[in-house]
């Protein structure tokens, strides 16, 4: 997997190991090798590694996650690198990322082709750069510029590793070429690997990371690889090299055990799968979008307009009137506003993203559009209207999205002569905020669609998860579970303030009384009555005219117009009424039970949405709920943490509850029983 040749005086050592030149066993082992040879050859003065393909080194060996290290290991194959007695250069053409950048790192000189990509990764494992990149890169280039580089993990440009130091030269023609021209210069003026360190690491530069750092933990919300990434990179400003090398391997050790971690991890390859669509291959082409349209210029219907307008996709906004469609466009240039005076967006950039959008009334402004995504009000009738409109002004081939919470697709898709083309397209709110998508599949629907609508989520920028039709599909499926648990446990005895404590105490940055203040206590009052559903203690909070924070009182009070709630005795007496009147016996819950009890009856619909097809995967139903729905990242999912919890133990609460309360709901779905019985988890589920 690494060839190795002389080329005059200079020894090249090519890594080919495709699809992307994984650092796998046989590769490390190769490198070691290439550079022990290249120092015991009288006639080479100097090396470079270079490497096949489209990626220089895309980073680990994901086959070998979760199994025993083989040697040689990483830091001891680069710490040969950097120790060689012979300058060694990286010919960079392609992407460098995680241990593939640490490779480079590693090396005395760095040369890349204009396209490449540069990044170290591993904080979206769970991890930090564990082969040296938290010493060497801020060593390099600084840490003011490293710290963010490894925090975000997203990769920079040729151009910009360029400018911070990163690299020595791009070029657009023969990368090895440069590379070998370069090291033949490090070999007659014996530059170190870290020459630049001295320099970099200013008193400057340490007051800038610790200002970085400061808002990074504020920000960090239980994510253990956070302050360890903080504190490698402190290390390099009282610690010697190899010392801090030291301190990196074992806060990077500690992270690998770390079960916070571990859900981390859990979730990128959970993003990663979520990516694959069941039975929709390679060979399926999405159809071309060059343009948009939405109807409706609400909060939502303004919310998807700007994220076309972001991804810079020309889109029509459509309302019935033009007040309405007034209120939308201002509503989206105060928002705009909003970011050009956080810093966040330049006056100019607003102007192209406004200029975008077209506002229109009337659905005929539709006709020209290759997708059509409705986010009109929440009622059937409302929605099988706009799509009896949209059949008839529509051009052939364009997509027909309709962005409801809960409705049937089928049903909407009815309205229309082109059932292949209409399919869900469930934005979460704000929806130029939120990454979440879920791309509602009803089986009338035409495969490109489908395979459409994901491409287009992704250059929206969000994160699209395929689903299968059915009542609130799997997020708000879900969530309505967790609505009825809050109900009973406010009958039962616990009031708003200790249910919410017991979520955001989870992790979650909310708790569902204070959540359903905040979207409005009449959203779900409306969709309740529309299907028939009692809830004893919201239902009355709303019949009082207590609707949330928008009329000040909720399940909370918000005095003078307060974004945090207060407890308020009124509504707490009416709980207790309330139990009264239905002849419970109040008792005291448990942070504990309160968090069982929640979270249990939504693993067991998620098995049940399992069963039934709406979720491909277990992984799936994790990552809409982390994107949809803020469930903490570092829990990695409800049916991950069910795993983590134990499937018998969740089994055995929700019979135990069931009988309790006589609700033959609550009883483990089939699905969950069979997996406890066994002793398995959801994790071994393959889609």
């Amino acid at each position: 997997m690494v060839r190795y040749e002389v080329r005059g005086r200079v020894a090249l050592a090519t890594i080919d190991n495709p699809p992307v030149n994984a650092l796998s066993a046989a590769v490390r082992a190769g490198l070691a090798e290439a550079i022990q040879q290249a120092n015991a050859d009288g006639a080479v003065v100097a090396v470079v590694i270079a490497a096949t393909g489209k990626a220089f080194i895309a980073g680990a060996d994901i086959s070998e996650f979760g199994k025993p290290s083989v040697a040689p290991f990483l830091p001891d194959v680069l710490d040969a690198i950097t120790n060689s007695r012979k300058p060694v250069v990286a010919a960079i053409q392609g992407v460098a990322l995680g241990g593939g950048l640490e490779v480079a790192l590693a090396c005395h000189g760095r040369v890349a082709l204009a396209g490449a990509k540069l990044g170290l990764p591993e904080i979206k494992l769970g991890l930090i750069p564990g082969a040296g990149g938290t010493q060497r890169l801020p060593r390099l280039i600084g840490a003011a510029k490293a710290f963010p580089m490894m925090l975000s993990g997203e990769p920079i440009s040729a151009g910009q590793a360029l400018e911070y130091g990163l690299l020595d030269e791009v070029v657009s023609g023969d990368v090895v070429a440069a590379a070998a021209r370069l090291a033949e210069v490090l070999a007659a003026d014996g530059r170190g690997p870290l020459a630049h360190a001295i320099e970099r690491l200013t008193e400057a530069d340490h007051e800038a990371f610790e200002v970085l750092a400061g808002e990074a933990l504020k920000k960090a919300e239980g994510m253990p690889n956070v302050p360890a990434l903080v504190e490698a990179v402190r290390s390099v400003f009282r610690l010697p090299f190899e010392e801090g090398m030291k301190f990196e391997r074992r806060l990077f050790l500690e992270l690998v055990a770390d079960e916070r971690s571990r859900a981390l991890r859990h979730v990128f390859f959970a993003e990663r799968e979520v990516a694959k669509i069941p039975s929709i291959g390679p060979e399926v082409q999405p159809r071309g979008i060059q343009s948009a349209a939405v109807i409706g210029a609400g909060t939502m219907g303004g919310g998807i307009a700007m994220c076309f307008a972001n991804a810079g996709i020309p889109v029509t906004l459509i309302e019935t009137a033009q007040a309405p469609l007034d209120n939308g466009m201002n509503r989206i240039a105060a928002i705009y506003d909003i970011s050009v005076q956080r810093g966040s967006l330049t006056p100019e950039a607003r102007a192209q993203r406004l200029k975008r959008i077209t506002p229109a009334v009337g659905l005929t402004a539709a006709a020209t559009a290759d997708i059509v995504i409705e986010a009109a009000f929440e009622e059937m009738s409302v929605k099988r209207d706009i799509f009896t409109g949209l059949d008839k002004v529509a051009k052939p081939g364009a997509v027909l999205a309709s962005n409801t919470s809960y409705l049937d697709i089928p049903a909407i898709a009815a309205a229309t002569k082109r059932p292949q083309d209409v399919l869900g397209m469930h934005f979460f709110s704000p929806a130029n905020v939120m990454k979440l998508l879920e791309v509602v599949r009803p089986k009338e629907v035409a495969a490109d669609a489908i395979a459409t609508a994901v491409a287009l989520g992704r250059k929206l920028g969000k994160v699209p998860v395929v689903v299968g039709n059915g009542f609130g599909f799997v997020g708000n499926r879900m969530l309505e579970q967790r609505t009825r648990a809050t109900e009973r446990l406010l009958v039962a005895g616990a009031l708003p303030h200790e249910i919410d404590a017991a979520l955001v105490g989870f992790g979650f940055k909310m708790g569902p009384c204070a959540m359903a203040d905040l979207a409005g206590l009449d959203i779900g009052w409306r969709s309740r009555k529309a299907r028939g559903i009692k809830a004893a203690v919201a239902d009355a909070i709303c019949e009082a005219g207590w609707l949330g924070q928008k009329t000040g009182r909720g399940f909370y009070l918000y005095p003078q117009g307060a974004r945090t709630g207060q407890r308020d005795p009124e509504v707490e007496a009416l709980i207790v009424r309330i139990s009264a009147e239905k002849g419970v016996t109040r008792r005291s819950f448990s942070q504990e039970e309160i968090l069982a009890r929640l979270l249990d009856p939504m693993v067991n619909e998620g098995a049940r949405i399992l069963e039934e097809g709406i979720a491909s995967r277990p992984g799936d139903i994790d990552i809409v709920w982390i994107h949809g729905y803020n469930w903490p990242a570092w829990r990695g999912g409800p049916m991950f943490w069910a795993d983590g919890v134990g499937l018998d133990v969740i089994a055995k609460r929700l019979e135990a509850q069931a009988a309790e309360i006589g609700d033959k709901a609550l009883e483990p779905a089939p699905l969950l029983k069979q997996l406890a019985a066994e002793g398995r988890g959801f994790a071994g589920l393959k889609g």
